[in-house]
């Protein structure tokens, strides 16, 4: 007897010892889990606002929308908790009740399932482990789950599993989920709205109030059941909520990504270039970034680019394209930007701030006329207009005819050449390549040539660039830095950066003044009156010829490589470039700058200022020995004649203006 109580009392020390390494050897295993992605902190969609501060565009390089638990209204985690795991804040872990009834009903049906699982469970799954069916991943899920309610508090982890789980169509998290069944934020759902959310995670696409609406009714209603029974809402508001509709909201196709894409890509490039963030901070910081941008300007320019009538045909391998720039002269803010046309992608190339082209003759008032008025001349100075040869440069006007001598107006007017190279080396090229440094744009030693007089550049600017520059003259001679961030802050809205204004006069208001009177008369009477609007403008067209080579031998005469507009109303800059991404005999345009740049122009501003009261530019009295014609004339005529252009005696104020200045001096010496 003594014998077998002995053997009695060592089984039972083996079997106990056996438990005990057991459980030990479980601790270990358990304790040196990696639990540590969780510390991870979700990402966060970075918000985009236009100037008024209403947000429109979501910035995210995750599928999560993530929510703080703390927004999340206590209907939507007592409705999860209900019906998910509601012995949630009771087990540490793992449900060994819900196993044991989970394995008894599987010896019943004579198979394995699913059941069982916690809410942690289910979120060490999703984190860690595959979707294998077997016994040991089960084993390792629960060991995990135990891992986590060790080093992590209740709240944390049901704030981990709201924003990680997939509530179907598409949207992880609960902020995603609210946002495509209801369209509101998480903190604004209603407790039957809470519960249509609750019941979706057990089967997203069967429960999917978009798919299956009897289901999906059927199935909040259980979730509200639940609830009641758990004593988490009162027998009034479960009859209320049952009663209510469904309430979803299915989304219409949303063409905003489309309408903000060229111009939050440049608000990344900004933000990376100036002020140091990198992207990953800005795809997951949860930041609000507050923009320059004019819904009512960028829905123009979305507009204008969406319309192919506006456009030259291209041909079926390639879109002809366009990029165009318009930002407010007052304060260089960019109020919109199309990249191009056609179908864009994220972090695509903008035509509007990436592409470099030459500006043809819209270059005419950076390199030659502005520092010419800087440097004394006058928009009545008689400028050469003859046969021109300068150590074999021999550059030609457009109609291949010479006029002796012109005005610098008339020169800007019609877009002559001769005029502007013979200019340039009159007043050196130096100061050419000067006056656009101090406009913006800052050219290589390879443009000192006077080639550059005629927009002939090596590398090219974009339409931003030339938007910049020509803002200038819109400014009464200010550079306002052009750009797109107006400040960042936190999620939370503790400031970051923000935009200090800037303003560097860079030339004397008589200048800026002096330009816009001659660019309003390019417009009125010159190559820009398709820009003409029943407001003033001023702007000038550009077109660049196609290369002289034996590949273009069969082009016609009205055939270029590039086509632009540059001009200013009183209120907005913008410039305009058109042309093909990749030039050849097959691919070249048949228009000129005058033509569809200065329409889209038109067309952008138009649509855009039209319930803009019309003003006109501010400008002085002129001298009363400037022969100019009055800007005050130009634009009350303008006014007066709408699109026609100005009245039949301006050409008459022209020709006097003209003898009074020959009187003075001629060939551009009166200084």
């Amino acid at each position: 007897m003594i014998k077998w109580k002995r053997w009695l009392l060592l089984v039972c020390g083996i079997v106990l010892l056996g438990v005990l390494g057991g459980g030990l050897t479980v601790y270990a295993y358990v304790h040196k889990l990696d639990v540590s992605l969780l510390d991870q902190p979700l990402p966060e969609a970075t918000h985009i606002l236009d100037k008024n501060g209403v947000d429109i565009y979501q910035l995210s390089g995750s599928r999560i929308d993530a929510a703080r638990l703390a927004d999340m209204p206590k209907a939507l985690t007592d409705a999860v908790v209900a019906v998910e795991d509601r012995r949630f804040y009771e087990h540490k872990g793992v449900d060994l009740k819900s196993i044991t009834r989970a394995v008894a009903r599987d010896v019943l049906r004579g198979g394995y399932s699913e059941g069982g699982s916690t809410i942690t469970q289910q979120l060490a799954k999703n984190l860690f482990l595959t979707s294998d069916k077997t016994l040991g991943r089960k084993l390792k899920e629960a060991a995990y789950a135990i891992k986590m309610e060790t080093d992590y508090s209740k709240d944390e982890i049901l704030e981990m599993y709201l924003n990680r789980i997939y509530f179907g169509e598409g949207s992880w998290g609960v902020g995603a989920a609210a946002k495509t069944y209801f369209n509101k934020n998480v903190k604004d759902l209603t407790l039957p709205e809470a519960a249509v959310l609750a019941a979706l995670p057990k089967a997203p696409s069967h429960y999917s109030p978009f798919q299956n609406e009897e289901q999906a009714l059927e199935r909040r209603n259980t979730v509200l059941k639940l609830m009641a029974d758990e004593g988490k809402i009162t027998a009034e508001a479960y009859t209320q909520a049952v009663a209510a509709p469904l309430g979803t909201v299915k989304q219409v196709a949303d063409d905003s990504k489309e309408r903000y894409r060229s111009y939050v890509d440049a608000v990344i490039d900004e933000a990376v270039r100036q002020y140091g963030f990198t992207e990953e901070q800005l795809l997951t910081g949860g930041m609000r970034i507050t923009t320059e941008l004019d819904a009512t300007v960028q829905q123009a320019v979305w507009e204008v680019y969406r319309d192919d009538s506006l456009f030259p045909a291209g041909k079926p391998d390639q879109l002809i394209q366009s990029g165009a720039v318009i930002l407010d002269q007052k304060t260089g803010g960019i109020r919109a930007i199309a990249g191009g046309r056609g179908e864009s992608v994220f972090r695509g190339f903008s035509h509007a701030t990436q592409l470099k082209r030459q500006p043809g003759s819209s270059f005419k008032p950076i390199a030659v006329y502005g520092p010419a008025l800087e440097m004394g001349y006058k928009p009545g100075t008689m400028l050469y207009d003859g046969p021109l040869n300068i150590e074999g440069y021999q550059p030609q006007d457009w109609d291949h005819q010479t006029r002796g001598q012109v005005s610098m107006q008339e020169a800007i007017i019609s877009s002559w050449n001769i005029p502007a190279v013979w200019l340039l080396k009159e007043i050196g090229i130096d100061k050419g390549l000067g006056f656009a440094k101090s406009v913006g744009i800052s050219l290589p030693d390879s443009d000192r040539q006077l080639g550059t007089a005629l927009g002939g550049l090596t590398e090219g600017v974009s339409p931003l660039q030339m938007a910049q520059a020509f803002s200038t003259f819109a400014a009464k001679g200010v550079l306002h830095p052009a750009h797109t961030i107006a400040k960042i802050e936190t999620g939370d809205g503790h400031p970051l950066v923000a935009y200090k204004e800037a303003g560097v006069p860079v030339m004397k208001p008589e200048t800026a003044y002096a330009m816009t009177s001659m660019l309003q008369q390019a417009v009125a009477q010159g190559t820009g009156k398709n820009a003409a609007m029943n407001r003033p403008v001023a702007g000038k067209s550009g077109t660049t010829q196609l290369p002289d080579s034996k590949e273009f031998e069969g082009a016609g005469n009205g055939s270029a490589k590039d086509a632009w507009f540059v001009g200013y109303t009183p209120e907005l800059t913008g410039a305009v470039w058109v042309g093909y991404d990749k030039t050849d005999s097959g691919h070249y345009l048949t228009t000129s700058g005058g033509a569809v740049p200065a329409v889209v122009f038109r067309e952008i501003m138009s649509r855009s200022l039209a319930k803009v009261p019309v003003v006109l530019f501010d400008m002085p009295i002129p001298a009363a020995d400037d022969p100019a014609i009055s800007a005050g004339e130009v634009q009350q005529d303008l006014l007066k004649n709408g699109e026609k252009g100005p009245s039949k005696n301006q050409p008459k104020k022209q020709e006097k203006a003209r003898k009074d200045q020959e009187k003075g001096g001629k060939e551009g010496k009166e200084r």
